[in-house]
This record gives C-alpha cells, sequence and structure tokens, in this order.
C-alpha cells in the first residue's frame, strides 16, 4: 500500500476477520482518535507501564493533567525569564507522561497502525510490524504491539543510548527483533536499508514513521488539541496573550502537524529545530550530532514543508552541557543562587530529554529573532525526559567536565549557552526557501524510496493537507467498527 492510500473501508475480509478474533482472544479494544483527543480516565490502579490493552486509553497528553484558570490541560512546565533569558512566555508540554515507554512517540506508534489493523491490512497473527526509528518510536511501536499480542522488530542505529536499549531488550520476544543499523543520529538512510532488507522477508509490513501519513493526522488531531487547549487556559489569565509560535524538532515531522492545527486556529508560526552539526534543511548540509531522536539528513516525506515558518539551528554542545546543568547539583544550586530560580522550577528540569532542551534552545532564538514579548508565547514539547539520557550525561560529564560539574562549569554553560545565545542560524522562510527545502525530499522519496513524482509534488499544496483531515473521521469508524464486532467495551 502506498502512503497516499489511506483505508477508509475494509481492505481484506479474511484479515479482518483474523484481527477481529485475536483482538476479543487478547480483551483489546481500540481508541478512537476522538477519545485520545478528549479522554476519559483510566483506572489509577492500573500500572501505566505494563502491557494492558486499558493502557491503549492513556495514549495522550492528559495524564497526570495539570488544572490552570478551571480547565484541565496537559502536563507542562512554563520556564522563567531567569532560565530562558527572554521576555516571551516558553511554555513546554510534557512527553514522559504518556504510558509505558515515557515519550509521546508511543502515539505516533498507535496512529500508524490502529487505521491499518481496523482495516484488515496489518493481520496480527500472522504479520511483523517493523518500527524503524531513532529511538522513541520504535520503542512505542514494540509496546503497541506488546499489547496486540503480535511481533515486532525494532530498527534504530546502534549509537543510541543503553537506556533505549536496555528497555527494548525487556520488551521484545526475541533479541534478534532489535536490528542495530551501523552510525548514530544522522544515519537514517541505513535504517531504510535495513528496512529494505526486512520487507523481502514473508510476512512483514513496514511502519515507516517518516512517510505514515497517520502520524501526522495522529498529532495534527491529539497534540494539536491538547496544545490549543493549552494556550486557551493561558489566555483566559490574560487576554492580551498571543500564540507567536510552535516549535519541534524536524524528527519524523510528525509532532509539526500540531503546529499547522495551531496556525489555522491562532495564527501561529510553525518553527523546526534541527541540529547545527547535521544542517539538512537550513543549510543543505549533513554530518553527526547527539540530539537523539530526531532523525535527520533528509526531508520526512510527511512534513509540511511549505507551511514551515522558520527554521533554527541547535547546537548539540549546547544540549549536551545544559543536561549536564539541569540535572546536577551545582547546576540547580547555581541556578538558584545566581539567577533566582524558584525551587519548583528546579525540581522539575529532569523533564527535559536531549530534544526537549533543543526545542527550548529553539524558542529562546525565535523569540529573540523576533522580538517577542512578555504578551507573546511560544508553546514546544519535550519528548521525553533526563531518565533515558543517564548514559549520555555521564559520558559527557566524563569527556567535557572532567568528571566533575561545579559552580565555575555551571556559569560557564548557562552564560555560554543560554544569555550568550544568539539568533544566529534562524532562518525565516521566504517562498523561495520553502521551495529549496521541500525539493531536497526529492532525493530520498523519488529517486531512493519510489514515491511517484505526481504524488511527491501535490504535497507542495495546502489542500492536499487539508484534505488529509477527512481521514481522520474514516479512522475513527473503522475502529468503532472492529470494536463492535469483537464485542468488547472499553474498561475503565
Amino acid at each position: 500500500m502506498s502512503p497516499f492510500e489511506l483505508p477508509d473501508d475494509i481492505v481484506d475480509e479474511t484479515v479482518y476477520r483474523r484481527a477481529v478474533a485475536h483482538l476479543k482472544e487478547r480483551g483489546v479494544v481500540l481508541p478512537r482518535f476522538a477519545e485520545l483527543v478528549t479522554p476519559q480516565p483510566v483506572d489509577d490502579g492500573l500500572d501505566r507501564d505494563a502491557a494492558d490493552p486499558r493502557n491503549l486509553f492513556r495514549v495522550h497528553w492528559y495524564n497526570d493533567a495539570a488544572e490552570l484558570s478551571g480547565r484541565t490541560v496537559p502536563a507542562h512546565i512554563e520556564l522563567p525569564p531567569a532560565i530562558t533569558g527572554v521576555d516571551a512566555r516558553i511554555v513546554v508540554m510534557l512527553g514522559r507522561n504518556f504510558p509505558i515507554i515515557h515519550a509521546h512517540k508511543v502515539l505516533a506508534a498507535y496512529a500508524c497502525l490502529a487505521p491499518r489493523l481496523a482495516a484488515g491490512y496489518f493481520d496480527p497473527t500472522t504479520q511483523r510490524a517493523v518500527w524503524p526509528s531513532t529511538g522513541n518510536y520504535c520503542r512505542g511501536g514494540v509496546a503497541i504491539s506488546r499489547i496486540l499480542g503480535c511481533r515486532s522488530v525494532a530498527v534504530l542505529p546502534e549509537g543510541m543510548s543503553a537506556e533505549r536499549f536496555r528497555w527494548l531488550e525487556e520488551w521484545v520476544t526475541d533479541p534478534s527483533d532489535i536490528v542495530r543499523t551501523p552510525g548514530s543520529e544522522s544515519n537514517v538512510k541505513e535504517i531504510y536499508d535495513a528496512c529494505a532488507e526486512l520487507e523481502r522477508e514473508p510476512d512483514t509490513m513496514i511502519f515507516n514513521q517518516f512517510s505514515e501519513f497517520p502520524n501526522y493526522l495522529g498529532h495534527y488531531a491529539v497534540t494539536g488539541s491538547a496544545a490549543a487547549s493549552l494556550f486557551e487556559a493561558f489566555r483566559d489569565t490574560d487576554p492580551d496573550l498571543s500564540l507567536a509560535a510552535f516549535v519541534s524538532a524536524t524528527g519524523s515531522a510528525g509532532t509539526l502537524a500540531a503546529g499547522d492545527r495551531l496556525k489555522e486556529l491562532f495564527g501561529a508560526r510553525v518553527v523546526v529545530m534541527e541540529p547545527t552539526e547535521c544542517p539538512t534543511l537550513l543549510y543543505n548540509g549533513f554530518g553527526e550530532h547527539n540530539i537523539q531522536g530526531i532523525g535527520d539528513k533528509h526531508v520526512p516525506l510527511i512534513h509540511n514543508v511549505t507551511n514551515t515558518d522558520l527554521i533554527v539551528g541547535v547546537s548539540d554542545d549546547a544540549t549536551d552541557d545544559l543536561h549536564v546543568l539541569f540535572n546536577s547539583e551545582a547546576g540547580r544550586a547555581y541556578l538558584a543562587e545566581r539567577h533566582g530560580v524558584d525551587a519548583a522550577t528546579l525540581s522539575r528540569l529532569d523533564v527535559f530529554g536531549l530534544s526537549g532542551i533543543g526545542n527550548v534552545l529553539a524558542a529562546i532564538k525565535t523569540a529573540r529573532r523576533l522580538k517577542l514579548k512578555s504578551t507573546d508565547m511560544i508553546l514546544t514539547v519535550a519528548t521525553d525526559g533526563s531518565e533515558l539520557y543517564t548514559s549520555e550525561r555521564q559520558t559527557r560529564l566524563a569527556e567535557r567536565f572532567g568528571g566533575r560539574f561545579d559552580a565555575v562549569d555551571a556559569a560557564e554553560t548557562f552564560g555560554r549557552h543560554i544569555l550568550g545565545g544568539d539568533a544566529d542560524h534562524v532562518l525565516e522562510m521566504t517562498r523561495r526557501e520553502r521551495d529549496r527545502v521541500f525539493n531536497l525530499g526529492y532525493y530520498t522519496w523519488v529517486e531512493q524510496q519510489g514515491i511517484a513524482l505526481a504524488d511527491f509534488e501535490r504535497r507542495r499544496d495546502q489542500s492536499f493537507w487539508r484534505g488529509l483531515h477527512d481521514k481522520l473521521e474514516s479512522f475513527d469508524q473503522l475502529i468503532t467498527r472492529i470494536n463492535h464486532d469483537t464485542g468488547l467495551s472499553r474498561a475503565a
């Protein structure tokens, strides 16, 4: 099935009947996308890390929700100017509260698998689900597959954090289901090559997040709605507040779909963060970096490039150093004593993984470039938390700081990467720049991956992306039907 052939009816009746029987036997009810946009509570006594079908109903942003202006809003943190050095309000939605993998990529995995399963296109009784990733998406895919009782294969670069591999080793059914590809974060083509080999094997289906439009749609609906709700709650307390931008790393480009939603609703700019060590979108560049989980050296098929407003480069020197600062006693003491950062904020700085710190730095650069004020808000996300990068932090501490991080190191780190940061490597997208970045995708998708040129080109027009939104209702109808046919109903 081409990425452009999104199911709106049953594709194979035989496969569908097997899927119905399989889900019924395992007691699996699939949540509709609408139920992830407006979720209902799940039994508090249920371990959110268990491979329990009820945890599918936790694949949303409202786990550990907060109250703001009388509204229930996603868990978030607002970083004060004492940390950001800018007047604009920078608010970060927290991906670590998602179930099982503690990262929001489990939403992308569910969004990619559920429509195919409900349409009788994927057979959970015979087929392997292959999840190409630079870290969190393959963990999400393995988690969803385990709940559904089907075999899965994680494909990711061998240079990713040790914590990711330890998690995978506990969750896959066989050690051979972890495929380590050469290189690190930037080596996405090597992932594609491994998937091409796997696809030659029988009963194998690739769920390529970089080309799966349900990934885009899941974030457009679920992440976009959650972000909109959060902004509206802040605006209730400050009617003059405007949503200036939504920032996200390029990654698979799924999360960026939330920016499309926020632009429609509030006129927010869509801002893409990428590493300056691998400035593909900024400068047609390449290279290696350590902002893990965002994959690059290509333009994802599901990136709505012609709706992107800014591209912001962030160095992994900054994200690695600030990760040490945020998670060390000396770093937090420095922020408290010299900059007056409150204890509540300091205690929550572990919510940021490497890409989350990168998104914050991109938000700061955006605020400086656009000269944003205290009545402007920038929304962004922290895909995961610091617990996934303990080994990376220890390596950085040893190699960069000689194994000891003190007050002087903290001051130098903060001064260099926050106070001394400027708006370099920030590109405001003109029509010409949008066309340039869009055209870069040709080499991956048409020449290497066999996408028809006509299909590739129709993504240039915003009418294509608006037309995708109708598929969400079709997906929910398919999910409703398969739940009906299993004869199961949701158990809270």
